[in-house]
């Protein structure tokens, strides 16, 4: 049996949906595939399974990249949005071992991998795109009212998501 659930996350909850994941396959549901916002899950035995996902940024060899983990007891389910998902029974999980990354500056190269791949995109499109309508909308007076606020809108979701990046990425670098 397969359910399809839709869960909404932003490039800076990949943790979260890491967590999210798990304790859908520890009440017996395991990820088949995401697509976007929807998540596929099967019916499976509960079982603690850790999930975790890696953004890669620009692969030369994305076989090695993927045997690398399996090496290490990953299993690989697919990519999305750039972001690959891993996982592996807790039981299998080595002693010191609480993820895909095994120190500080691996855990900080793929934050800064998502600001290069993700983030910088955001504030480039935030810049020529989002405020230069806003600024063009407000001194419309045909469709300035409406459009002003839907650029309103849009710009406060764009500043509440780098706000919200630049926050987790600092408190990943504290977390040594």
């Amino acid at each position: 049996m397969t359910k399809t659930v839709f869960k909404w996350f932003v490039i800076t909850m990949h943790e979260e949906e890491a967590v999210w994941l798990r304790e859908m396959h520890n009440s017996g549901w395991k990820l088949q595939k995401v697509s976007w916002a929807f998540y596929t899950f099967e019916s499976c035995t509960p079982e603690d399974v850790v999930y975790q996902l890696d953004y890669p940024g620009e692969l030369t060899n994305k076989t090695e990249y993927l045997q690398m983990f399996f090496d290490c007891g990953w299993e690989y389910i697919q990519d999305m949005m750039g972001y690959s998902y891993f996982r592996k029974p807790a039981a299998n999980m080595g002693e010191n071992e609480t993820g895909i990354f095994c120190d500080h500056e691996s855990r900080m190269a793929m934050w800064d991998r998502v600001f290069k791949g993700r983030v910088r995109v955001l504030i480039i499109m935030f810049c020529c795109i989002i405020i230069p309508q806003l600024i063009m909308q407000a001194n419309n007076p045909v469709t300035g009212d409406f459009f002003t606020g839907v650029f309103i809108g849009l710009a406060l979701v764009y500043i509440v998501i780098l706000m919200r990046f630049f926050k987790r990425y600092k408190q990943a670098q504290n977390r040594e």
